[in-house]
């Protein structure tokens, strides 16, 4: 669609802004521009961003891509010393979203300044304090370890140790668990603890995750993570997920992205294989064995486990 009636093109911008480039008051009030935000326009039908081909996105990846929209809409109307930060910090860092979340952004300013104000938004006034944020697509985002500590006052415990393992990954460099301790105690939050003790390095999606931590909780032995396999000729066989080296069990969160990619079913049929030749009992979770009930995937590695000889 055309923008030639605005002269910010596809991007969101401030009413102030509007006039002050020559816009007039009924043009920004009319249907031809979307009001997401008190004072912020964008023209009607502007592209909501990534990616080429928008039908194949998942439901979720849909409501990530309007989420980041409605951030970057939003930030037209933030002072230049707000940023985003709590969840909606680590959201835009690429931690993965909760499972189910509200959606609202948080945007913070340092004491005196009152951060920008409005319906969905959720402000927060931080004591003074060497701003640590960083410009990532044109947005200021708070520095992961703070935002972390501040998301703990609206994520659940799990969520909060599924961002700290996606943070904590050494491959990202985002942040180290005793930077996370850190902060948490200059904070003064104790609550937090407990929380980091179960935090690991290692775990590659929130799935692998939630099953360690649905694992550990049911009584199970606590699996070490990035499992490398190698052959008795020291040839690389494969990395697994989870496992359990002592019974030579390897647990696997199976998202099933591939089911319908026949090369690397292939090339997954032939590791699953090779795994089996070396002696190793791969137990696979599915989505189905997780939920509505997470028995399931217990059952399914507890049994594994006492074939293999763990005595329970």
């Amino acid at each position: 669609m055309t923008t030639q009636g605005s002269p910010f093109g596809d991007e969101p911008f401030a009413v102030a802004a509007g006039l002050a480039a020559g816009v007039g008051r009924g043009a920004l009030a009319g249907a031809r521009f979307d009001a997401p935000f008190r004072g912020v326009r964008q023209w009607r039908g502007a592209d909501p961003g990534d990616p080429a081909e928008p039908d194949k996105l998942t439901p979720k990846q849909r409501e990530l891509r309007d989420f980041k929209k409605r951030c970057r809409q939003f930030a037209t109307r933030m002072g230049d010393t707000d940023f985003f930060s709590h969840g909606t910090a680590l959201i835009l860092r690429g931690v993965p979203t909760p499972l189910d979340w509200d959606e609202a952004i948080h945007v913070s300013g340092l004491r005196p300044r009152n951060p920008a104000r409005s319906a969905g938004v959720v402000s927060h006034r931080l004591a003074q304090r060497e701003a640590a944020f960083r410009v990532i697509g044109g947005l200021r985002v708070e520095h992961p370890v703070r935002a972390w500590v501040q998301a703990s006052t609206h994520l659940t415990e799990v969520e909060l140790i599924v961002a700290a393992d996606h943070l904590v990954a050494r491959r990202r460099g985002l942040a180290t668990i005793d930077q996370l301790r850190a902060e948490a105690r200059r904070n003064r939050a104790p609550a937090l603890e407990p929380v980091l003790d179960r935090v690991r390095d290692g775990s590659e999606s929130p799935w692998e995750t939630r099953l360690r931590l649905i694992l550990v909780e049911a009584g199970l032995p606590e699996p070490d993570l990035a499992v490398e396999l190698r052959a008795a000729d020291g040839r690389f066989l494969a990395r697994l997920d989870q496992g359990y080296l002592r019974y030579r069990v390897g647990v696997e969160y199976d998202g099933r992205q591939h089911a319908e990619n026949p090369t690397q079913f292939a090339r997954d049929a032939d590791r699953w294989r090779d795994i089996a030749d070396e002696g190793w009992d791969l137990v696979r979770i599915l989505h189905h064995h997780l939920y509505p009930d997470p028995n399931v995937a217990i059952d399914l590695v507890r049994r594994a486990l006492l074939r293999a000889g763990w005595q329970g």
